[in-house]
């Protein structure tokens, strides 16, 4: 997308993609880069069957994500010991500096629409490491 001088309104159409760091591909959306945004970003992220992110946070910014359709998991916590699983029509909210990882633990892709307090998207994300092997490998494994 084009930047515009125009202080105005601006519609994003998300056509194109990126593959942000927490390892899944995000269509273009609200944000610094695209529109010029000083304290939000918005983007839609579509994770197919099996799909999960890395165990990341995002420093000093909140997340609000509203799912469309399908459903996911997310692993949440200072080891990822709590999940909480959120399906469509749902909303879940991620306070700011919270470790959590996100999968698809179904057979059909799910789509949800990201809102974070950050609007240069990547810039706050840290990637966790020494957390993704606390989620087993096999994002489809289902523990008892």
């Amino acid at each position: 997308m084009s930047r515009s001088s125009n202080p105005g309104c601006r519609v994003v159409r998300p056509g194109s993609g990126y593959a942000g760091k927490q390892g899944l591909d995000y269509f273009e959306g609200i944000a610094a880069e695209t529109v010029g945004s000083t304290g939000i970003c918005m983007h839609l992220v579509t994770m197919p069957p099996g799909a999960r992110a890395k165990a990341h946070l995002h420093e000093n910014h909140e997340t609000a994500i509203y799912v469309l359709s399908g459903e996911a998991c997310t692993w949440f916590g200072d080891r990822l010991e709590e999940r909480v699983l959120v399906r469509a029509g749902e909303m879940l909210y991620i306070p700011a500096g919270i470790p959590h990882m996100p999968a698809n633990l179904s057979d059909s892709p799910c789509t949800a629409v990201i809102a974070r307090t950050d609007p240069k998207e990547q810039e706050s994300v840290v990637l966790l490491p020494e957390l993704d092997g606390l989620v087993p490998a096999d994002p489809l494994a289902r523990s008892e």
